[in-house]
């Protein structure tokens, strides 16, 4: 591969030499401004098309910003970051005992939020970015060596995980997403599938994390079903996890009866938003699960797949339009037909990076299969 190597060029020529030896040990070649020699353009043009050349980033991060060339707004290599961002992994690295200015403080910030569970670290010597370079590039060359990524056969093993619904029967409101992983291969041995420790992590993640799925009211029984690892609640909540990181998410849809009395329309209606919170709570929980099950990204596309099960004859409002009108609804009637799974393809990457995306791109589609509530 060639590694394009991003930092100012002054006062930092130890830690770039570090990083070089780092990619040069791994039998990369290292792209740095030190080896263009004369060019025709701007140094920063040749930096660009040098970057625009190669097939990954190392940005490594110290206290200074550097210097902001004439017309633009962004340093040399902010600029180089922003066109990196876009195309190509960044494996980023920041100084440990820094005190950035206000202009390379918004920068780290911009990256960190933007890594998202990306490969970063931090350094306090250029001997430990040696280290922390190999590993990342280590862990890269391990993740890409897979086979390729088949869509179609992602999104087949998607929409084949959903279970057969019964929609004669009378059942909760779940809301079903399904995320598939790609290339296709085993992430998790049947032993580590068996692990206290997997199980107690899920758990965990799910009655306490960010992304908290499960009510702490209800108890939890997990343990095998078949080959795959399955956790559910009374209500219906449940996650199963497959030994190639496969993930089920089942939450219920139906809002609590309130403080002030019951709702005898609550069970005619999706509400919008109490779908878009489960969907963002879904997708949370399952980068989570993927941070931990895979920490080095092998998997590194997925084929997303979202249904509404047990709402055939719902309407769809929002909590505005329905504490407006309680009384009364539109919905649907008898010979409603089966509504497909919403489903897309995406680079792991947008779980972390563009997740706010994610969530509209199912939820519009979605909200379209149903008859709105007037």
């Amino acid at each position: 591969m060639r590694i394009f190597i991003s930092s100012l060029i002054s006062g930092f020529e130890q830690q770039r030499a570090a990083a070089r030896r780092a990619v040069t040990a791994l039998r990369h070649e290292a792209v740095m401004a030190e080896d263009f020699g004369a060019q025709p353009n701007s140094p920063q043009i040749a930096c660009l098309r040098g970057l625009r050349e190669s097939d990954m980033v190392v940005l490594i991060l110290g206290e200074g910003y550097g210097f902001v060339p004439p017309g633009s707004t962004l340093s040399a290599t902010h600029q180089e970051y922003r066109e990196a961002r876009e195309t190509k992994p960044v494996l980023a690295f920041l100084q440990e005992g820094i005190s950035p200015g206000p202009e390379q403080a918004a920068f780290i910030a911009e990256v960190q939020a933007w890594e998202g569970g990306l490969f970063r670290g931090t350094f306090r010597q250029p001997d430990d970015l040696q280290d922390g370079v190999t590993r990342a590039l280590h862990d890269v060359t391990l993740a890409n060596a897979t086979g390729p990524v088949d869509e179609r056969d992602m999104m087949t093993r998607a929409l084949a995980m959903f279970a057969p619904e019964n929609r004669n029967q009378v059942v909760p409101t779940m809301l079903e997403l399904v995320v598939v992983g790609g290339p296709n291969q085993r992430i998790l041995r049947p032993a580590e599938m068996e692990a206290p420790q997997l199980v107690e992590h899920l758990e965990q993640t799910a009655l306490y994390g960010e992304s908290r799925m499960f009510d702490r009211s209800l108890g939890v029984i997990s343990g095998l079903d078949g080959s795959d690892l399955l956790l559910r609640q009374e209500r219906g909540a449940s996650i199963r996890l497959t030994e190639q990181g496969s993930i089920v998410v089942r939450l219920p849809l139906d809002e609590p009866r309130s403080a002030r009395g019951f709702d005898p329309m609550s069970g005619m209606v999706l509400v919008e938003e109490t779908v878009k919170e489960r969907i963002s709570i879904a997708l949370a929980y399952v980068a989570a699960v993927l941070d931990r099950i895979d920490r080095t990204q092998r998997l590194t596309h997925l084929a997303i797949a979202l249904r509404v099960a047990g709402a055939d004859h719902r309407g769809w409002r929002t909590r505005a339009q329905h504490a407006a009108n309680t009384n009364s609804i539109q919905m649907g009637h008898g010979g409603v037909q089966a509504r497909d799974p919403i489903n897309l393809l995406a680079r792991r990457a947008a779980l972390g990076l563009d997740r706010s995306a994610l969530i509209e791109d199912l939820l519009v589609p979605l909200r379209r299969q149903y008859p709105t509530a007037n």
